[in-house]
């Protein structure tokens, strides 16, 4: 079976606001391969959630998919991605910490121009800190630092693509509830002194480039070495999401559209089975496609309906 899991379907932009008005969004892309598709596709499950949750939606159906742990904010993507067994580990990710009046936003390393030199020389200046409290630090790429220790057993801790341009208040730990984070919290302030104050930032802010002055840990837990194939992940609506830009996400929904999705309609109409998994802030929709069949008379006039009837796209979204 061929899995096609697609995050940021919608975006926080789609949600309805607190007086329950609906959003205002730009003119939203003739789909009529994602059309065509859902008609053939029976519903599955809806993986229900809320915008607050740890995990975002894709993040909890790409590890059921591949049989890992999806506890929220747990779910040991550090281990699986870097294939560690039985060891705890979380992702470093250097990043923003942007300060404005009484909050505080952070901005991931997309964007920040952060190249594998200035990164390895921040990381090399944490790890003898980190080290302090038993974590060993592993360069792994630019953006990403893997962290291995027993504090991030069972541990929680919000996802990277959570807290993504927003402000971090909400989403750090309660150090009373998990005790094992208060070392953490308070490494990640060493950080952004020790950070601040570097010759990395000083070239950085002579070039006009934002500080490289914290980072934000994700991707916690131990991963005993089993997982499943890996379904495909389309990430073209990410960064269009994150950042808020509906106008490059509704362009991008149409590259995926004459894309992923048309691969997967062709897929679909040889008779395969496929399944769809469109991802929200808050749900996650699946489909997936039956057994084939001859039918008969009456199926094949409700599918052509089906296939005829434009998509009400803004409908499906709002579920998501």
């Amino acid at each position: 079976m061929h899995h096609l899991i697609v995050p940021y379907a919608a975006t926080s932009a789609h949600l309805p606001s607190q007086d329950g008005a609906a959003p205002l969004l730009p003119d939203l892309p003739d789909l009529p391969r994602l059309a065509s598709l859902l008609a053939r596709l029976e519903q599955q499950e809806i993986d229900r959630g809320d915008e607050y949750s740890l995990s975002p939606p894709h993040e909890r159906v790409l590890a059921r998919a591949l049989g890992l742990p999806a506890t929220d904010g747990a779910i040991p993507w550090a281990a699986w991605q870097a294939g560690e067994r039985q060891q705890a580990c979380a992702w470093f990710t250097p990043c923003h910490w942007q300060a404005r009046m009484d909050q505080v936003t952070l901005q991931p390393p997309e964007g920040l121009e952060l190249s594998e030199a200035e990164s390895r020389e921040l990381f090399d200046a944490l790890r003898p800190w980190a080290e302090e409290d038993g974590i060993a630090l592993h360069f792994e790429s630019a953006t990403r630092w893997r962290a291995v220790g027993p504090a991030f057993a069972d541990l929680p801790w919000a996802s990277l693509d959570r807290v993504a341009h927003r402000q971090l208040d909400a989403w750090l730990p309660d150090g009373e509830r998990h005790p094992q984070a208060r070392a953490l919290l308070r490494l990640q302030n060493e950080a952004q002194m020790l950070f601040y104050s570097h010759r990395v930032n000083d070239l950085r802010a002579a070039r006009g480039l934002p500080l490289l002055n914290g980072f934000w840990i994700s991707g916690t837990g131990a991963w005993n070495g089993q997982a499943l194939p890996t379904p495909q992940v389309s990430d073209r609506l990410r960064l269009p999401a994150l950042r808020g830009d509906l106008a490059s996400w509704s362009a991008a929904w149409e590259q995926l559209e004459q894309d992923e999705i048309a691969s997967l309609l062709e897929r679909a109409e040889r008779g395969e089975t496929v399944r769809l998994t469109l991802c929200g802030e808050r749900n996650a929709l699946s489909w997936i496609s039956g057994p084939p069949s001859q039918p008969g008379a009456l199926s094949r006039l409700f599918g052509l309906f089906q296939r005829q009837r434009p998509l009400d796209l803004a409908r499906l979204l709002n579920q998501l």
